[in-house]
């Protein structure tokens, strides 16, 4: 018999919640970091131990399902993403806000079946939010229902971005005169300095629209069904279909403001997850 969706969100949710303990703890004490592809892409102790302990308590439920995890890959692990039930994990969100002790950071967990994202957990464990969502069941923040932002029009919008971490001066000049059309076009853009909160607020109303270049699929799996189950649309940059694997994205709270947004991004091409 097939396990119903609502019960892998179950799941989800508690392993989130057990895992934000462990990172609400280490939060108000110091933190020991290294760095990974640049000086600003860092990864703390937290980061493996609070990525183990998913693993662990997922396979402890779910033996025969799979896995895709941020601190893993980093390892030298690749991105093997297939139809069987995957479980897709960034057990801190935000690290850089972890490490100064910015409370915008969040445990997310996504499940996969035959690559389509059917259920979302996003815990923030410092400010107590909790954002889940399984597909066909809607939206919900600390189990109270949440939708997108109504607004139609771009220069009535919020847009949210991120700078990402690539230190790569063309890059940075592309993104930069990204960042500088969609100010002149819209209410205003903000960096929040994680991804999958960035999405979460779109879901909620909290902004109209969000694109980054440079994310990966842990970055966005579980916040993007989030997205999705709210009202909202999740899109390449280009306004095509969502390539999960792509390291590019661009969320809109509906069709109208998407296309308003798309034409005013130059695209920056990353490797592949």
């Amino acid at each position: 018999m097939e396990t119903p969706l609502s019960d892998y969100l179950y799941t989800a949710r508690q392993v989130a919640l057990k895992a934000g303990e462990v990172v609400k703890e280490a939060f108000y004490k110091e933190k020991e970091q290294k760095t990974k592809e640049s000086y600003a892409d860092i990864v703390t102790e937290t980061d493996q131990a609070v990525e183990k302990l998913i693993i662990s308590l997922l396979k402890e439920k779910y033996p025969t399902h799979q896995f895709i995890g941020e601190e893993s890959t980093a390892e030298g692990k690749t991105v093997n993403w297939t139809d069987a039930p995957t479980w897709i994990i960034d057990p801190i969100d935000g690290t850089s806000n972890f490490v100064h002790s910015i409370p915008q950071t969040c445990v997310c967990i996504g499940l996969s079946i035959s690559k389509q994202i059917v259920v979302g957990v996003v815990h923030l464990p410092i400010t107590g939010q909790t954002y889940s969502a399984y597909k066909g069941g809607g939206a919900c923040c600390n189990d109270q229902r949440i939708t997108v932002s109504k607004v139609k029009e771009l220069k009535k919008s919020v847009v949210i971005t991120e700078a990402g971490n690539s230190r790569d001066p063309q890059i940075l000049a592309t993104k930069i005169s990204n960042f500088h059309r969609v100010i002149e076009a819209s209410h205003g853009v903000r960096m929040i300095g994680s991804a999958a909160v960035d999405l979460c607020m779109v879901a909620s109303g909290s902004g109209e629209a969000y694109f980054e270049y440079g994310i990966h699929i842990w970055d966005f799996a579980a916040a993007g069904i989030i997205l999705t189950e709210a009202g909202g649309v999740l899109l390449d940059p280009s306004g095509g279909d969502v390539d999960f694997l792509s390291r590019r994205v661009m969320a809109a709270c509906n069709q109208d403001v998407a296309n308003q947004l798309s034409p005013l991004l130059n695209h920056v091409e990353f490797k592949r997850d």
